[in-house]
């Protein structure tokens, strides 16, 4: 049996402030298998974001288990979870988080530099990413030259650069207009039908709806699933902004 990329087991998050308890999320167990696409949904609020920090490793959590690849990541030391974090996860942020004074390809590139990799290596790959993505061509530009769609395309790119196992994107579209956004979940259903395995946070259903599956939470608990409209469709057919 092949082993799932993700599997959380009973995993909660609280938080104690000022003998204050808030619990973020509450006995999560999920799995996500190797090529899926799946998206976490719900209100403002309900734990979303983080979730997609305990499995980005940013966060780690209060109680249950987390296996990586089959790897318990739970108890992990700061530098093991930050190595594993470089070579494993790639992120996108709804602020896209790119660096103002660098231009597209050191914005890709800079996250290779902490791998030891030769200056060769991350250029291949960082071009390689920006091709993948259809931003080649402003691998000169600076951020404040693109519009916020190209800005989260050359986010993704740097998200690719590292080949993560898995994708995870926070609200990908919260920062662009309707058209932007058709085009950035256009680009994760492609990434998708060419076997990356995205794990998408959205409030939006619309969004949600282009993954295979949604995961919904409701204060910090996981309720019934349901299915999506699969990405690689999504792809074949354009998203359906209404």
């Amino acid at each position: 049996m092949t082993r799932s990329l993700i599997r959380l087991n009973a995993v909660s998050r609280v938080f104690r402030t000022n003998e204050v308890e808030a619990r973020a999320l509450s006995n999560v167990s999920l799995t996500v298998e190797r090529g899926e696409f799946v998206s976490i949904a719900g209100p403002s609020g309900c734990g979303k974001t983080t979730l997609l920090s305990i499995l980005g490793l940013l966060d780690s959590p209060s109680e249950g288990e987390y296996f990586l690849d089959g790897e318990p990541v739970t108890s992990l030391s700061a530098t093991r979870r930050a190595e594993l974090r470089n070579r494993s996860i790639g992120f996108v942020f709804q602020t896209f988080n790119l660096i103002g004074d660098l231009t597209v390809f050191e914005n890709v590139e800079l996250p290779l530099s902490y791998r030891g990799q030769s200056r060769k290596e991350r250029r291949a790959r960082a071009m390689e990413s920006l091709e993948r993505v259809g931003m080649a061509e402003w691998e000169e530009h600076y951020p404040s030259q693109l519009s916020g769609g190209q800005q989260q395309r050359v986010a993704v790119a740097r998200a690719l650069a590292g080949r993560p196992l898995i994708l995870l994107a926070d609200e990908p579209t919260g920062n662009l207009d309707s058209a932007n956004g058709q085009a950035v979940m256009e680009l994760l259903g492609e990434l998708h039908a060419a076997g990356a395995t995205v794990c998408m946070v959205t409030h939006d259903p619309r969004y949600a709806h282009a993954a295979d599956r949604t995961v919904h939470l409701f204060d910090g608990r996981i309720v019934p699933e349901s299915r999506g409209r699969s990405a690689t469709a999504l792809t074949r057919s354009g998203f359906e902004v209404s």
